[in-house]
């Protein structure tokens, strides 16, 4: 079955850096976009970056831009997020998730399969 497992998560302070990954398995990956989300308490989920399945497009919320990188590696079925300049607004639950389409959305709702999420908290 599809599984994608994040990792990289951790408790960081402001102006520090965190690189997550996110290991994809049971589906052919290079055929597959990648997006990753975040979702912090009561508030809704919301787009960080995505990323065409080539690598070669990649889509950035303004809030992330320039702090953070979306990448992939599709010989190790991987996509990062690497993460610096952090701020205590970047707290939330980040999940990865998998479009079979060679481009990249922000739209969840085209997202076929997601990870568990991992946590991310920034302290002031």
């Amino acid at each position: 079955q599809v599984q994608l497992v994040e990792s990289g998560g951790g408790l960081v302070q402001a102006g520090g850096s965190l690189r997550l990954s996110c290991a994809a398995s049971g589906l052919p990956f290079s055929v597959y976009a990648m997006g990753w989300f975040r979702q912090a308490p009561g508030k809704e989920r919301e787009f960080v970056a995505a990323i065409s399945w080539s690598g070669g497009y990649t889509l950035y919320a303004e809030i992330v831009k320039g702090r953070f990188t979306i990448s992939r590696d599709n010989a190790k079925n991987t996509v990062y997020l690497h993460m610096k300049s952090l701020n205590p607004e970047d707290t939330a639950v980040y999940s990865c998730a998998a479009h079979r389409t060679n481009s990249a959305s922000v739209n969840y709702n085209l997202y076929d399969y997601w990870g568990q999420g991992t946590q991310v908290t920034v302290s002031s």
